[in-house]
């Protein structure tokens, strides 16, 4: 069978990325950490057994935080009004005929290679296999067929049941799913300093221990998100 591995996200900007980063980070230190965030994902898909690697992108780059892995991906841009109909037209705007997606974001840059292994080798038994967020939404979306992308138009994202309701979409479709272990994404300050231990080889955990000053306090308050577009 054969694979792409896609990955959504924003390029960082200060003002459009990680905002609830901010505070106890300033918008330029929260696009750093975004940076690193998504150059340390890009550097795993990079390193991940796949036939095709697609960034789907919002914004354009910013010549102060720099991505130097994305240079390694052909870019499609994000369209669509909304998350949900973003996410559908990354599967289906990069669609090749027999091959599976495996969509993740910027969100968990602690992802490993073995872990986007295992998504591409579930679709060989499932339709579809799911990475549950520990905030209740998802942080990987694999599909046998991508343009059964369709079954997330109208699922709420965002929020604590988007996990839940995209695995009840994808179950109304007639898809089998299949689940990847939970990860925890990077919204908040708390988040970013929660994973950084888990990413010791690339630029997040240096980026979040230069950027995040440990004493400053951190509101606890927090809503789901999930792959970031």
């Amino acid at each position: 069978m054969r694979t792409q591995l896609l990955v959504i996200a924003k390029w960082p900007a200060p003002g459009r990325v990680k905002t609830r980063l901010c505070p106890p980070a300033t918008p330029t230190q929260a696009a750093r950490i975004a940076a690193a965030a998504l150059d340390d994902t890009l550097a795993t898909v990079s390193a991940t057994p796949a036939d095709r690697r697609t960034l789907v992108a919002a914004g354009e780059p910013h010549p102060d935080h720099p991505v130097p892995h994305a240079a390694r991906f052909p870019v499609v841009p994000q369209r669509g009004d909304g998350l949900a109909e973003r996410l559908v037209h990354a599967f289906t705007d990069t669609a090749r005929p027999d091959t599976a997606a495996v969509l993740v974001g910027m969100d968990t840059p602690q992802v490993r290679v073995a872990q986007l292994t295992a998504a591409r080798d579930a679709l060989r038994t499932a339709d579809a296999v799911l990475g549950p967020a520990a905030d209740g939404g998802w942080w990987l979306l694999g599909l046998r067929r991508p343009a059964d992308a369709v079954a997330l138009r109208g699922v709420p994202m965002s929020t604590s049941d988007t996990g839940a309701a995209t695995l009840a979409a994808l179950h109304r479709r007639g898809l089998r799913v299949a689940s990847l272990e939970t990860l925890r994404d990077v919204d908040t300050a708390a988040d970013a300093r929660a994973v950084a231990p888990s990413c010791p080889a690339g630029r997040f955990a240096a980026t979040v221990a230069a950027e995040l000053d440990t004493t400053a306090p951190v509101g606890s308050g927090r809503s789901a998100t999930e792959v970031p577009a």
